[in-house]
C-alpha cells in the first residue's frame, strides 16, 4: 500500500504543538482520545501512521511527563472487552501499564471512575498493588451536566481525591471509549487550583481532522468507526463563529462546549478556548502527503467497518441501527460493499467449490483463495496457499503434512467441549513453527510472514475471534460474511 502519511513530519509539528501548549501553564493535562497502542484505525485510514505512533510522540515527552489511566468501574464489572484482541478493558489498562514502562514512559496512577463499591472494581484494584501504581476511586460527580456551582466545589469535584502528579504534562487516557478522562482532567485541574497551580487542559483526538472537510472520506471514517457510539460530524459552529474559519469536530464535544467552557472558566477564572477546536492540539491535516490515495483507503475502512458490523449485528453486540448507520455513510460516498474485490473472489471460489466455506486474500496485486478442507478452516487453507504462492513452492508440496495434521486434530477434538473438522490459524501455526525446526522450507515460509502486512483478507464465513486476533497481530485486515460454518 502506498505511504500517503508523513509520520516523521508528523512527530516534528505534533511534539512543536504540544510544547507550544504546555507553555502556557505550569502544568498540562492532555485527554488522549483514541488508542495510545495499536491504533490500526489510524494506521489502515492514513497508510504512513503506524499503529504505535502516539507511543513515539510520548516518547519525545517522557522526562516531562507521566500517564493516568481511566478505566469505568462499570465496564470491569461487565467484563466489557476491546473487540480488536478479544481482551477485557481491565486486561487492556495491564497491558498498557507494561508496554508503556518497556518504552520509558512513566505511569504515575489508575483511576477506577464511576465507583459505587463495585466488587470486580476493588478487585482489580488490588490486583494494581502488584504493578505498583497508585490507584484512585473517584465516583459520579455531583450536579454533572448542569449545575456549575456544585460541579465546581467541595462536593462536585472536591469529593474526588486528588491524584498526586508530579510532571508538567500529564497524559490521561483509557483502554476505550467512556472511561471517565475528561471527568478526571477536570477534577485535576480543580484540586491544583485549590493548590495555586495554574493547570491547563487540552485535547488529544486523532479524528475527526478538524483541518479536512466535513464529507472528507477520512471524517466520515471515524463516523464509521464510532457508529456503535451514534457520534456524527459537525462544522464547529463556535469556531466559525469565533474565527470565521470552518473545522469539524463532532456533535458531543459541541454539546457539551458550553458547560465545559464554564467550568473552565470558574476553575482557572479566565477563558483560554472559545470552541471545541481551540482545545485540540492535533495537527493530522498538515501530514498528508497524497488526499487522493488517502480518500481511497478510507473509503476502503468504511466499507470494511461495514462487513464487521453486519457479523455483530448477527452476533448480536450490535442493534440494526449500527449497520445502517454505516451504510448510509456508504450511499453518500457512492461505495458499496460490493467494491471490496477481495470479497467478491472470494464469494466466486465458495461457488466454484461446491458452496464451502472460503476466504480469498489480495497480497501485493495478487488475489490468492482457499476453502474448508478435511483438516483446514478456510482461513487455515487461504494463509497456507498464500505462504506457498509468495514463496513459489510448487502446490504439490505439502507445508504440513497431513500425517502431522491428524494426530492435532484428534487431540484436539478429545480436549475440546466442540467438536471441529478443521483446524484454525493458531494450530496451523503452532504446527508450522513445529516443522520449521526439521524442513528449510519451512522455516523460510515463516520468515515471510512480513510480506502479509496490510494484505487484505475476506472469508465467506463468519471468521472465528480466536483466528481474528492472530491476522490482526499479522497486519491483515480481515472482514467475512455473516454466514455460519457448522461441521
Amino acid at each position: 500500500m502506498k505511504k500517503c502519511f508523513d509520520a516523521e513530519k508528523y512527530l516534528k509539528v505534533q511534539t512543536r504543538k504540544i510544547k507550544q501548549r504546555i507553555k502556557m501553564f505550569d502544568k498540562l493535562y492532555i485527554e488522549f482520545g483514541g488508542k495510545l497502542i495499536d491504533d490500526q484505525h489510524a494506521a489502515r485510514t492514513l497508510p504512513g501512521f503506524y499503529p504505535d505512533l502516539k507511543i513515539k510522540l510520548l516518547q519525545e515527552f517522557k522526562d516531562d511527563a507521566e500517564i493516568i489511566l481511566c478505566i469505568n468501574a462499570n465496564a470491569i464489572e461487565k467484563s466489557k472487552i476491546r473487540a480488536d484482541h478479544m481482551i477485557s478493558y481491565e486486561t487492556e489498562v495491564l497491558r498498557l501499564i507494561e508496554f508503556l514502562r518497556s518504552r520509558g514512559l512513566y505511569v504515575s496512577s489508575v483511576v477506577i471512575t464511576l465507583f459505587e463499591g463495585q466488587k470486580k472494581a476493588i478487585d482489580f484494584a488490588n490486583r494494581l498493588k502488584d504493578y505498583h501504581v497508585a490507584t484512585y476511586f473517584h465516583t459520579f460527580t455531583k450536579g454533572y451536566p448542569t449545575d456549575v456551582d456544585t460541579i465546581v466545589s467541595k462536593e462536585g469535584y472536591g469529593a474526588n481525591p486528588y491524584i498526586k502528579t508530579t510532571k508538567p504534562l500529564v497524559i490521561v487516557s483509557a483502554p476505550g471509549p467512556c472511561s471517565g478522562k475528561l471527568a478526571t482532567s477536570l477534577s485535576q485541574l480543580y484540586h491544583e487550583s485549590v493548590r495555586g497551580v495554574n493547570a491547563g487542559y487540552a485535547k488529544f483526538e486523532t479524528f475527526p481532522v478538524w483541518s479536512l472537510p466535513l464529507k472528507h472520506p477520512v471524517n466520515i471514517a471515524y463516523e464509521a468507526a464510532t457508529a456503535d457510539l451514534a457520534d456524527k460530524n459537525m462544522i464547529d459552529y463556535f469556531h466559525l463563529e469565533k474565527y470565521g474559519i470552518p473545522a469539524v469536530n463532532y456533535n458531543r464535544d459541541l454539546e457539551t462546549f458550553p458547560v465545559l467552557k464554564e467550568i473552565l472558566h470558574r476553575i482557572t477564572g479566565k477563558t483560554i478556548y472559545y470552541s471545541p477546536t481551540d482545545m485540540g492540539v492535533n495537527v493530522i491535516g498538515e501530514c498528508i502527503t497524497d488526499d487522493k490515495a488517502i480518500q481511497r483507503a478510507a473509503k476502503d475502512e468504511i466499507i470494511r467497518r461495514f462487513y464487521r458490523a453486519e457479523v455483530d449485528l448477527k452476533k448480536g453486540a450490535v442493534p440494526p441501527e449500527v449497520p445502517e448507520r454505516i451504510k448510509l455513510l456508504m450511499n453518500e460516498l457512492g461505495i458499496s460493499e460490493a467494491d471490496r474485490t477481495v470479497a467478491i473472489k472470494a464469494i466466486e471460489k465458495r461457488q466454484k467449490s461446491g458452496n464451502l466455506p472460503s476466504a480469498c486474500i489480495k497480497v501485493g496485486k495478487r488475489y490468492i483463495t482457499g476453502r474448508k478442507t478435511g483438516y483446514l478452516s478456510p482461513i487455515s487453507s487461504t494463509f497456507l496457499n498464500t505462504l506457498k504462492t509468495i514463496n513459489r513452492i510448487p502446490d504439490e508440496i505439502d507445508l504440513i503434512a497431513p500425517a502431522v495434521l491428524e494426530p492435532i486434530l484428534e487431540i484436539k477434538n478429545k480436549t475440546s467441549n466442540f467438536k471441529e473438522s478443521y483446524l484454525k490459524l493458531g494450530e496451523v501455526l503452532i504446527a508450522l513453527s513445529i516443522c520449521s525446526t526439521t524442513n528449510p522450507i519451512v522455516k523460510k515460509t515463516l520468515e515471510s510472514l512480513d510480506k502479509l502486512q496490510n494484505s487484505e483478507l475476506h472469508s465467506t464465513h463468519m471468521i472465528s475471534d480466536d483466528e481474528l486476533v492472530i491476522l490482526s497481530n499479522l497486519g491483515i485486515n480481515a472482514t467475512s460474511g455473516t454466514e455460519i460454518d457448522i461441521n
